[in-house]
């Protein structure tokens, strides 16, 4: 058996020792208690950004949608647009097509005319008594 004296040498040094791991085991359970801690507040975060981010998409896709119904119907009012263009178009051409057909006939009145002023200016050159 041991000597007394390196006994109480040995119980000492496991009393120190015992200490020093009672000291290390509450810094782990601190340890543990702030990670337990962090851990939480962590999962808080990652829950508001997610959050946030299915908001965002919420929010992005209602905006992508109203774009949406404003092209459909900017393209909607382009194609009355181009419709109502080509009803003028068409109602051009018939207002031409008359005014033609007007200026036609206003040349053949003109034309007929002249050649009736010839013929008068021809019939007076003929009488006596005139001087040309």
């Amino acid at each position: 058996m041991a000597q007394p004296s390196d006994l109480e040498a040995r119980v000492a040094a496991l009393e120190a020792r015992v200490g020093d791991l009672a000291g290390e085991a509450q810094a782990a359970r601190e340890d543990a208690a702030a990670a337990r801690h962090l851990a939480a507040a962590n999962d808080r975060d990652v829950a508001e950004v997610r959050s946030e981010i299915r908001d965002f998409r919420q929010a992005t896709v209602a905006s992508f949608n109203a774009m949406r119904s404003d092209l459909t119907d900017v393209r909607s009012d382009l194609t009355d647009v181009r419709s109502d263009l080509t009803d003028v178009q068409a109602e051009m051409r018939t207002g031409f097509a008359q005014v033609r057909g007007q200026l036609d006939g206003a040349a053949a009145g003109l034309e007929q005319i002249t050649g009736l002023l010839n013929t008068l200016i021809a019939q007076q050159g003929d009488q006596p008594g005139q001087t040309t």
